[in-house]
Order: C-alpha cells, then sequence, then structure tokens
C-alpha cells in the first residue's frame, strides 16, 4: 500500500498491520547512520521507509529587516544569528541547542510592542501549492503544510520570563503579539487547505514533565481560543484536512479540549509524563496517537529486545483499531545507539 493509503486508513482508524512510522536525528547521529549504511544517493528516510509527507508551503515575499537596533545594549557571541522573528539565537551548552535572547525583553509599554515588525500574512502566497499537492498524490504520499506555533514564537519575541508576567500583569500586550501570530497562521492554514493538503502541522510546548506551565483558564483565554479560529479557517475550507498538534508534557488536561476544537493527530504523547494507556481508553476513539516510543528511557538505554516490545506492544495496545503513527517522542540524540534505531525500523514494519 502506498503512504497516502495507509494514511487514510490511519485517519479513519481502521484497523491494519501497515503501521506509519517516522523518526529524526541530530546531525551527528544522523552523519554516523549514513557512515554506517553507506547512504549516499539515497535520501536516509526513503532508506528505512519513513513516513516522509510532502511540505507544501506559501510562497513568502522576503523583506530586508534589521533587527540590531533590538540588540545594541548586549555583546553579541560569536556564532550568534537573528533568525526570521528577529529573535538573536546564540551558541549554548547543549549538543545541538541555541539560547534566545528576546528583540522585545525591554519593552516598556504596548507601544514599543506594536512598533515591531512582526511577519506579516499578507505577504504570503499559494504560487504551486495546489500542483505540489495534485502531483505528491498522484505518487501515493501525503503532503502537509507546516504552520508552527503560536505561544512559542510570541514568548520568543517578548522573552519567556516576560511573557509568562505579562499574561498576569500586562495582558494586552500577550494579546496583541499572540493575535499577529494568529493573523499570520490563519493565512498559512487558509491557503493550505485551499491547496487541497493533507494535513497541518501545529503547535505549542505548553507542559513540562508534570503539568501545564500556566493554569487551565490561563491556556483556554490566550492559546486555546486563537487555535481554535485557526482550525475552523482550515476546516471551513477543507473539512477532512487533519490538524497534527505537538506539545511535549503532561497535556492531559487539555487533550478534551484540543479535540473539541478540531485536533486530529496528536503528539508526542510522552509515555515518561503520562499514562498512554489509560489514554487512550479515554480519547482513542477520537483522535490518531503519533509517537509513544520514549526518548527519555526505551530509545537512548534500552536493549534491542526492549526497543522491539515496546514497539510490538504499542501496535497492540494502542494500534489495535489502527489510529497509530509509531514514532519516538523526540528527536534521538547522540547517545541512541545505532542497533536500537535498527530494531525500531524492523519492528515497526513487523506484521
Amino acid at each position: 500500500m502506498s503512504q497516502i493509503e495507509i494514511f487514510k486508513m490511519t485517519i479513519n482508524h481502521q484497523p491494519h498491520n501497515k503501521f506509519l512510522y517516522k523518526a529524526s536525528f541530530t546531525p551527528d547521529l544522523q552523519k554516523r547512520i549514513c557512515e554506517k549504511f553507506n547512504i549516499k544517493e539515497v535520501n536516509i528516510s526513503d532508506f528505512f521507509g519513513f513516513f516522509n509527507p510532502v511540505s507544501v508551503q506559501p510562497e513568502e515575499e522576503k523583506k530586508e529587516i534589521d533587527f540590531s537596533k533590538y540588540y545594541k545594549d548586549i555583546e553579541i557571541p560569536e556564532g550568534s544569528f537573528i533568525n526570521w522573528l528577529g529573535v538573536l539565537e546564540i551558541p549554548a551548552k547543549y549538543y545541538h541547542f541555541t539560547g534566545y535572547i528576546s528583540p522585545l525583553r525591554n519593552a516598556k509599554s504596548l507601544k514599543d510592542i506594536e512598533e515591531f515588525p512582526f511577519p506579516e500574512s499578507e505577504n504570503l502566497y499559494p504560487t504551486g501549492m495546489k500542483e505540489k499537492v495534485e502531483n505528491a498524490h498522484k505518487e501515493g504520499k501525503v503532503t502537509c503544510c507546516f504552520i508552527g506555533h503560536m505561544y512559542e514564537s510570541s514568548w520568543q519575541v517578548r522573552g519567556y520570563q516576560e511573557f509568562l508576567m505579562d499574561m498576569i500583569e500586562n495582558p494586552s500586550w500577550c494579546e496583541y503579539i499572540l493575535d499577529r501570530f494568529t493573523e499570520r497562521n490563519i493565512k498559512i492554514a487558509e491557503l493550505a487547505a485551499k491547496a487541497g493538503v493533507d494535513m497541518i502541522i501545529t503547535g505549542d510546548d505548553v507542559a513540562n514533565q508534570k503539568a501545564l506551565m500556566f493554569s487551565l483558564n490561563m491556556w483556554r483565554k490566550f492559546i486555546k481560543s486563537r487555535w481554535k479560529k485557526v482550525y475552523e479557517k482550515a476546516k471551513s475550507i477543507k473539512s477532512d484536512i487533519q490538524i497534527w498538534y505537538h506539545s511535549d508534557g503532561n497535556i492531559e488536561e487539555i487533550i478534551g479540549e484540543l479535540i473539541d476544537i478540531g485536533v486530529n493527530i496528536l503528539n508526542p504523547v510522552q509515555p515518561e509524563c503520562m499514562d498512554i494507556y489509560k489514554i487512550k481508553k479515554e480519547y482513542g476513539k477520537y483522535i490518531v496517537f503519533d509517537g509513544t516510543i520514549g526518548t527519555q528511557r526505551t530509545m537512548p538505554f534500552g536493549t534491542v529486545d526492549e526497543v522491539k516490545r515496546v514497539v510490538k506492544e504499542r501496535k497492540e495496545r494502542i494500534g489495535y483499531d489502527g489510529a497509530l503513527i509509531l514514532s519516538p517522542t523526540h528527536i534521538l540524540e547522540p547517545e541512541v545507539p545505532i542497533e536500537n534505531i535498527v530494531a525500531f525500523v524492523e519492528s515497526c514494519k513487523d506484521n
């Protein structure tokens, strides 16, 4: 079966034994995998048979923006760069991560925030999107459009602690920033749906290992209501478009409400944070799980046999109705043994 045929069975909760599966790797690990298996001409996703939807994105008219004035008060470390949001990313002590310095960290008023050059939604165009979807479908492939974040983009622009404090002390500041990203996300969702894309990729990390980063009421007020507008726009144009949503951590408190606003596929469903079988029992008829293979214990520190056992167990206890995409719950880090990756792939392929 083609990936789009398996995908349709998955999202329709139809039992099958050809599960979609995928993984991603940090650069050093990917380099070692390619060296071990002599992967040169073939894409690593194709080599392993990963579920790899074709990305279909709007064309964006790029405008050069000088963000340097937001960093005149600091000495910029060597190796730093300013990303598309205007956030300064600096080298960090962790392997592949960077630290963030936010351009609006020193904002003193709503006017300071309103004057910031946020990414504009009117610079987005559907050039070639529909044709790319049609061509992918002819090849039996699934298509996706990355919309990205809302809360994460907002706090990165404002500053993490500053944004959380604003939620209490200056809610209008938060709402202005969130609304600017919501406008852009709605536009991308609209263009994706009109092009016939199968799935839009969305999400925000709103939880830690134990609970939400803030109160449930805060999440409802600032974040849920805005994602609801994005999803409604997409589904008003293409009712069967799939909403893929990511958040690390223990988000059990909001899963039901995510389903209510239109989420169809939940990622990564971390077994270290939540009772995934309990969640399957409670919400399994409404949602597809994408993930469930732990990257804090199973993939880096489990044996080959344990990896195989976990994958088999996930198929039986979560994928019995077909509504499962098997994947590690995060990018695989350098300490993950290549043997465990092979075991994961082989187990996913087993009928």
